[in-house]
Parts: structure tokens; C-alpha cells; sequence
């Protein structure tokens, strides 16, 4: 109850740190579980061999699917406010220029628009994502190969895992406030 009225303030620098940090801890904490799973998913007819599959496709997944949501919960100023903050903080992450970052982020945005469309759900986006940037299509029967679409299957059970990645905003506008 007093949790409720007493929510702790935190600036646009903290939520930006906060909200890095706890994504790429993810990313680094997640990757192995989710090629695992997806290693042994039976949607495929040939198991996939993803042991020398890189995280670097997951990591830029999770984090687009991550900023596209922060326009879910936050107002345009916010947003505007917050967006800049957390770019520079990925590219020191990832010890490169924002600029680059950036580039690298619109291209992975515009991919996943492109094999999500006509839908405009996050979640799926980042499902299909990873079915494509990992070349799960070859490991599919024929008929979903022969389409080079993902088997519902596997995109319903994707969806289910990706889930975990995104951003519980919900959790933490209960813990905080952030200062305006």
C-alpha cells in the first residue's frame, strides 16, 4: 500500500541507465536458452544448428522491440526526452559511434516492419525476426519452406519466449515515478 504512495522519483538519466542496463543483462543472460529452444522447437523437420550462431541478431531484436515500446507508455516530450539518452548509452555499450548505432538500429526497425507487415504488433515483429536473421528457414518442411514463411507453430511458442525480453513497464511505473 505505502509502495503505492510513496513511489521512488527517478530522472530521465536514471530510467535511461536503468532501462540499458536491465535489457542488455537480459540479452546477455537470455541468448543461450532462447538458441536452445529454438535448437529444439519440433516445428522444424531438421534440427537447427545454431552453435555458432552469434547474439549480436537477438541483441538488436530485443532492443528495437524494447524502444518501440517506450512510445507506449510515455508522452511524445518524453519520449523525446528519454530516446536520445538511451541511444548514447546502447552505443557506449556497444563501443560504438551513436551515429553508427543508430544506422544499425533503423536497419534492424526497418526489417522487422518489413517481414512483420501488415501487422504492427511488436511481439510478432520480433518473432519473425528471429526466424529470418537466423535462417530458420531451411530447417522447416517443405511446404512452409517452399513459402519462406514460418510455421504458425513456431512463431505462436517465439512469441511466447519473446515476450519475456520486453520491457515490464507496467512493473516498474509501480516502483517509480519519473520525474517530468
Amino acid at each position: 500500500m505505502l509502495s503505492t504512495i510513496f513511489k521512488k522519483k527517478v530522472s530521465d538519466e536514471q530510467l535511461a541507465n536503468v532501462f540499458v542496463n536491465g535489457i542488455l543483462e537480459v540479452i546477455d543472460k537470455g541468448f543461450v536458452e532462447v538458441k536452445s529452444i529454438m535448437e529444439e522447437d519440433p516445428a522444424f523437420s531438421k534440427k537447427p544448428d545454431l552453435s555458432q550462431a552469434s547474439d549480436g541478431h537477438f541483441a538488436m531484436i530485443v532492443i528495437v522491440g524494447n524502444m518501440e515500446s517506450v512510445g507506449e507508455f510515455f508522452s511524445s516530450s518524453q519520449q523525446r526526452n528519454i530516446e536520445p539518452l538511451v541511444f548514447t548509452r546502447l552505443a557506449e555499450s556497444f563501443q560504438m559511434d551513436e551515429h553508427k548505432f543508430r544506422g544499425y538500429f533503423k536497419e534492424y526497425s526497418d526489417f522487422m516492419a518489413r517481414v512483420n507487415h501488415p501487422s504492427k504488433v511488436t511481439l510478432y515483429s520480433m518473432s519473425k525476426a528471429m526466424f529470418h536473421k537466423y535462417r530458420l528457414n531451411q530447417y522447416q518442411d517443405d511446404y512452409f519452406k517452399s513459402m519462406d514463411s514460418p510455421n504458425p507453430l513456431f512463431l505462436k511458442r517465439m512469441d511466447e519466449i519473446m515476450k519475456n525480453f520486453l520491457w515490464n513497464w507496467e512493473a516498474f511505473f509501480k516502483r517509480y515515478k519519473v520525474q517530468m
